[in-house]
């Protein structure tokens, strides 16, 4: 007999609510409580004094940390696109914070009043803090913190091991990303894109973002140890998932081989066999949809000539370990979804 239902920690990324929306319902509201980064790291360090959780040492605190800002960005951007977000200043006093909560739930229930907020803009300062550093090793923490961080670091290093891991490989156009987002709704999977975690670690204001930046600005390549490692870390952050679904890595063997050695061996490889000339086709379509003059056709050919070059070297390495799924990605979404099920359920 509830009036309503209020839902805490759900969900954690974009894949999660589209989940939610498909199954259940579209939320009525979202409601976003902002916090300057250094003011939960005050809040956590208090905690862990009044507390004593072995989980709130600096380290686990910064990774934790780190992991909200990589998967609220773009969450926070697809409920704005949607007009169903509400951002509220949470680095107040509680009642203050709860009487501004209850006056935007009163206006969302009794529309005819004049609404204390509309669907707001992520003021991304107050994720992030420009003197935040993502360098979490400080020789200045303690012994016993240190030892309590690389024991929590073990266990979920060793449940990143155990986990599903899926490589999907497929060339502009191909459907990849519309496949990544159903698959990961599907089986509760974690999608960790390199090209979104590259652009979200660009945000964060890190000495390593910082580095990246200016490998960026001089149209320099990101090392492979700095992509591995970023992935490494988003994996390592989602602790609660079924597996792991990755698109853009590895591009090229020697990448595929650095991540079975520091990671684990991929369960499948997922190959979105598409030909160029429908890839051609897509592209064209969507350019023409969303009004994107940029790429040209012999830019959209030169991309797919690239993707070609790269990924042929990958199929065959994997092709060698048994390991290549085939999907024929030239049919229609939802039968290239049901090809990818089958494949799935058949290896599970």
């Amino acid at each position: 007999d509830a009036q309503g239902i209020v839902i805490d920690g759900f969900p954690r990324d974009v894949a999660q609510a589209l989940s939610f929306e498909d199954q259940i319902c579209v939320p009525d509201l979202v409601v976003f409580l902002a916090c300057a980064n250094h003011r939960l790291k005050e809040r956590l360090e208090k905690r862990a004094e009044q507390q004593g959780r072995p989980d709130d040492n600096p380290k686990a605190t910064q990774r934790r940390l780190t992991t909200f800002k990589q998967n609220t960005i773009p969450l926070v951007k697809y409920f704005q696109e949607r007009s169903l977000i509400v951002t509220l200043d949470a680095d107040r006093d509680e009642e203050e914070v709860f009487y501004d909560i209850a006056v935007t739930v009163d206006n969302k229930l009794f529309p005819t009043k004049e609404p204390v907020a509309g669907p707001s803009e992520l003021d991304l300062s107050l994720l992030l803090d420009a003197t935040d550093a993502v360098d979490i090793g400080s020789e200045s923490e303690d012994q016993m913190d240190n030892q309590s961080s690389e024991s929590e670091d073990a266990n979920i290093e060793e449940n990143v091991k155990k986990a599903k891991i899926i490589f999907i490989v497929g060339g502009p156009g191909s459907g990849k990303r519309t496949q990544c987002e159903r698959i990961a709704a599907k089986y509760g999977f974690t999608h960790l894109s390199t090209g979104d975690i590259l652009r979200n670690e660009l945000m964060l204001g890190s000495e390593r973002s910082n580095q990246i930046k200016r490998l960026v600005e001089r149209r320099e390549l990101v090392p492979m140890e700095f992509v591995l490692e970023m992935l490494k870390d988003a994996m390592i952050c989602s602790t609660n998932t079924e597996g792991f679904l990755i698109d853009g890595y590895p591009r090229d063997v020697r990448q595929g081989e650095e991540f079975e050695k520091e990671i684990a061996k991929p369960s499948m490889v997922l190959f979105m066999n598409c030909s160029a000339d429908t890839m051609k086709t897509r592209l064209f379509k969507q350019n023409q949809t969303s009004g994107c003059v940029d790429d040209s056709g012999e830019t959209i050919m030169k991309h797919i000539e690239t993707y070609y070059k790269v990924t042929a070297p990958i199929i065959e390495h994997y092709k060698g370990k048994q390991l290549i799924y085939k999907i024929n990605a030239e049919e229609n979404p939802d039968a290239v979804f049901l090809q990818i099920c089958e494949v799935i359920d058949s290896v599970q």
